[in-house]
């Protein structure tokens, strides 16, 4: 049979397509091992679930508590990188699962020699598709590596998003108590002009000395810097809210309350962090598993096509080779993959320590502020307004003095201002308490 060039192709071509698929190997007519494998071919990437782009464009004039989740959940950089971290993890599965490449290799013997071999006489040619078989349950091992790290990614997002809405509910009840403070220094304000009004009528009168009006003045000069400090202070709560957004102009405005009270489970076990630390504990379990198989018995096989021109015949060789496992046994790598496992494990007990311990305090943060906000609520608040009102109309009487009258408004401001930050407390405690109990 006369030998081209085209016919050898297509010998390697039915070969290559009748071949099961794994690595590679030398050239059958003398097989060796060890030449680096090639990047993995498979079928197309199949259809990924289309991930929807992060929201752009200018916020909301006013945000509640319920758009301002969403918002971020929508916009955060942090949601969106690691979001491609899950994607990332997704496309390591699809590359797990690719069976190598075959190699094609070209021999040529027997030429440029001497006597009988001079020239290319006695050239003997070989086409071959070499191929590494891939046995002892490598690319299963892999895929179960890359899929315990995909479960480990997602279970990532989960957490970014619960920290991020964490945040969010923090900023959003710092925003809301800042608010509720430059309210509170408008009306400050609002009382300390009309007590500095009266304080001069009551001067002109005689009823009062001079001393009195200059008093009053000087408590409306601080009453309207504490506002201007209120009003800066407004301001930066709501440009930290928008950053959390990743926008740098700040938030409109905020409104409704920043109390989330949803009822949650009380089980640590279920939290986000433990389930976290299960989830590495298995990547690190699927990671020994790999390295175990990456030691078994790993052999090639090769079919090809080889051309003698002395006598133009053309004949099949085929090759089988298998590493000698004297040296290398991978053990390095499987010690490194079970100490990797061990401290997994120990990771995951002091991260259900840590979680069962921080809920446990969490809940009795909430429990201590709830019941301060009822009793500044129920009682300090109402009292001291009582106590202000009836200190007003003494004043205007003439029962009272106008020191008397200053004082009663700082303890009804004080009562106020310990309200909005008990209430930010109990805001702040609840935002933690959801986080740690996430899901």
């Amino acid at each position: 049979m006369k030998f081209t060039a085209a016919a050898a192709f297509a010998a390697v071509a039915l070969t290559a397509l009748a071949m099961p698929a794994a690595a590679q190997v030398g050239n059958p007519a003398s097989p060796r091992v060890g030449s680096p494998a090639s990047r993995a071919a498979g079928p197309p990437a199949p259809i990924q679930p289309v991930r929807p782009k992060p929201r752009t464009g200018p916020l909301p004039g006013t945000l509640s508590l319920a758009q301002a989740l969403d918002e971020a959940a929508a916009r955060s950089p942090a949601i969106v990188a690691a979001e491609a971290e899950v994607a990332a993890a997704e496309a390591r599965i699809r590359q797990a699962g690719y069976r190598s490449n075959p190699e094609l290799s070209l021999e040529v013997e027997n030429f440029a020699g001497t006597g009988e071999l001079r020239g290319l006489r006695s050239t003997e040619t070989t086409i071959a598709v070499n191929q590494r078989l891939d046995l002892g349950g490598r690319r299963s091992a892999r895929v179960s590596a890359a899929e315990a790290q995909l479960n480990v990614q997602r279970l990532r997002l989960a957490i970014a998003r619960a920290d991020l809405f964490q945040s969010v509910r923090e900023q959003f009840a710092r925003s809301i108590a800042a608010r509720e403070k430059l309210a509170q220094a408008d009306d400050n304000v609002t009382r300390a002009r009309e007590l500095a009004r009266v304080a001069g009528i009551l001067v002109e009168a005689g009823r009062d000395p001079p001393l009195r009006g200059l008093r009053a003045r000087s408590a409306l000069a601080q009453a309207e810097a504490e506002r201007e400090a209120a009003v800066a202070d407004e301001l930066a709560a709501r440009s930290s809210l928008a950053a959390l957004f990743g926008v740098s102009l700040p938030v409109g405005s905020v409104v409704g309350t920043a109390l989330d009270l949803t009822p949650r489970n009380v089980n640590p076990d279920i939290s986000l962090d433990v389930r976290l630390a299960d989830a590495e504990r298995a990547a690190a379990a699927a990671g020994v598993r790999e390295q175990l198989a990456e030691r078994r018995l790993d052999p090639a096989v090769g079919v090809g096509v080889r051309h003698v021109r002395e006598t133009g015949d053309v004949g099949l060789v085929a090759g089988l080779s298998m590493p000698l496992r004297l040296f290398d046994r991978n053990q390095g790598n499987i010690d490194a993959a079970r100490q990797a496992a061990n401290a997994a494990d120990a990771r995951r007990a002091s991260t259900l320590a840590t979680t069962t311990a921080r809920a446990r305090n969490a809940i009795a943060n909430v429990e201590a502020a709830q019941r301060r906000v009822e009793a500044l609520e129920k009682a300090a608040v109402p009292e001291a307004s009582e106590a202000l009102r009836l200190a007003e109309l003494s004043y205007r009487e003439g029962r009272a003095s106008l020191l008397e009258l200053i004082d009663i408004q700082n303890a009804y401001t004080a009562a106020r201002t310990s309200l909005t930050e008990a209430r930010l407390t109990l805001a702040l405690a609840t935002a933690e308490l959801g986080r740690i109990l996430a899901q």
